[in-house]
């Protein structure tokens, strides 16, 4: 079973990419951060976390569906830009989210007023998915592919892959290459051969399912 969407207020109206996020224990954090955005100090909030966990997704449907503002990439753009758009929302009252790699302590800002601000801003990181999130991005993933994946595959599959988004999404763009290479549908032998093969799991590692059960 995925894990529940966004539970966003009655009064925000539906958005066809609500359901394009997931949520788990590893970004309930930060999606519970953004939904009481009226309780912020200040008008803004910098959400970090790895590449691929959804951050800039989460940011985006919070700026549509609240006419806020998005700073995505932030260390990479202009510190002027960010500064101004930082004192905008204070303005106008219209919330602005800044999606950056690390916290902005982390950051090398040359600009004083803007480091000020910044650290005046709630920080929320979004973290390594847990079991629960990897199962539902896996069953997501295939779904979206049309790949037939049992749940047995992805669970083993869950016991080996690291626990990173962008392992999960690297594991699935390669079994989904070798089922059109070979013609054959996913079992645990296939995704063994293909991820050792690619080094993302150790050949000797042990198997924690018996041949008996696997998916052939």
């Amino acid at each position: 079973m995925l894990p529940a969407q966004m539970a966003l207020p009655l009064d925000w109206p539906a958005d066809p990419r609500d359901d394009e996020f997931l949520i788990g224990d590893s970004n309930m954090r930060a999606v519970q951060q953004l939904e009481h955005w009226s309780t912020w100090p200040v008008m803004a909030v910098v959400v970090t976390g790895p590449r691929k966990s959804g951050r800039s997704l989460l940011a985006r449907i919070f700026a549509a569906k609240t006419g806020g503002g998005l700073i995505d990439d932030a260390e990479r753009q202009n510190e002027t830009s960010i500064f101004h758009a930082w004192n905008r929302a204070q303005e106008d009252r219209r919330p602005v989210v800044i999606v950056a790699d690390a916290p902005p302590p982390e950051w090398s800002i040359k600009l004083p007023d803007l480091r000020s601000r910044l650290a005046a801003s709630p920080t929320v990181r979004i973290g390594d998915p847990d079991e629960a999130l990897m199962r539902a991005i896996f069953e997501r993933q295939f779904l979206r592919r049309g790949i037939d994946a049992r749940p047995e595959v992805i669970q083993w599959l869950v016991l080996r892959v690291e626990r990173t988004h962008i392992s999960l999404l690297r594991t699935v763009d390669l079994l989904d290459q070798a089922l059109l290479a070979r013609h054959k549908r996913l079992s645990i032998p296939l995704a063994r051969v293909t991820l050792i093969e690619a080094g993302l799991i150790p050949g000797a590692a042990p198997d924690l399912f018996p041949e008996s059960t696997e998916t052939r």
